[in-house]
């Protein structure tokens, strides 16, 4: 098999740390973003919605989105559980998953794509969606600080998916120059704590 990647895109990161807290090394192949290569018709072959990651098996089925891909390794590799272990723990924590990609991801990402120069020959650009977008961003990181004033990781006590995909963003919103505020010290605490996983390097 062989993971379809790009280095400086948040969502095959997602994977990538997934991947290493599992300590699972799949072969990678560099789909460079930046030169459009997801829009080469050999890609295209391998994935119609032009996007990354996508996940190559061995008999050539593709499968495509972060989580997909992360939930067909946590079937193969079920420790550590990422995605919860009985059925109440994998119900919240992907009720907590959901969250950091409705609430906080989306937004981020939305920001992004209307406003960076690096989408303006792909996407029919809202300069006031992309700016909205940023402050209802800005107003998850205070949600997100007091979700964490009582509990160590996003979902819980365990560093799962949910913790994967809002140190993804909170990352990625360098990109909209947002970061953790002073006054947001539990999120700080936090993001020191994930940041400092070997699987964050990934």
């Amino acid at each position: 098999m062989k993971l379809y990647d790009y280095g400086q895109a948040p969502n095959p990161r997602r994977v990538r740390i997934f991947l290493a807290e599992k300590g699972i090394d799949v072969p990678k192949v560099e789909i460079d973003l930046s030169k459009r290569a997801q829009f080469e018709a050999s890609f295209q072959r391998i994935n119609p919605m032009m996007r990354i990651p996508v996940l190559e098996l061995d008999d050539g089925t593709c499968i495509a989105e972060s989580v997909a891909i992360c939930r067909y390794f946590e079937v193969l590799q079920p420790e550590p559980p990422l995605f919860g272990t009985d059925a109440a723990d994998q119900a919240l924590v992907e009720m907590w998953n959901r969250r950091m990609e409705l609430n906080l991801y989306n937004h981020i990402s939305a920001s992004f794509r209307h406003t960076s120069a690096f989408f303006a020959e792909t996407v029919e650009q809202v300069q006031e969606w992309g700016e909205q977008n940023r402050r209802d961003a800005a107003k998850q990181f205070g949600w997100l600080n007091d979700v964490l004033a009582d509990r160590e990781f996003v979902a819980g006590e365990r560093f799962t998916i949910a913790d994967i995909t809002a140190l993804c963003a909170v990352d990625f919103a360098r990109v909209i120059k947002l970061r953790p505020g002073d006054d947001q010290p539990h999120l700080q605490r936090w993001h020191a704590a994930v940041s400092a996983r070997p699987s964050a390097a990934a």
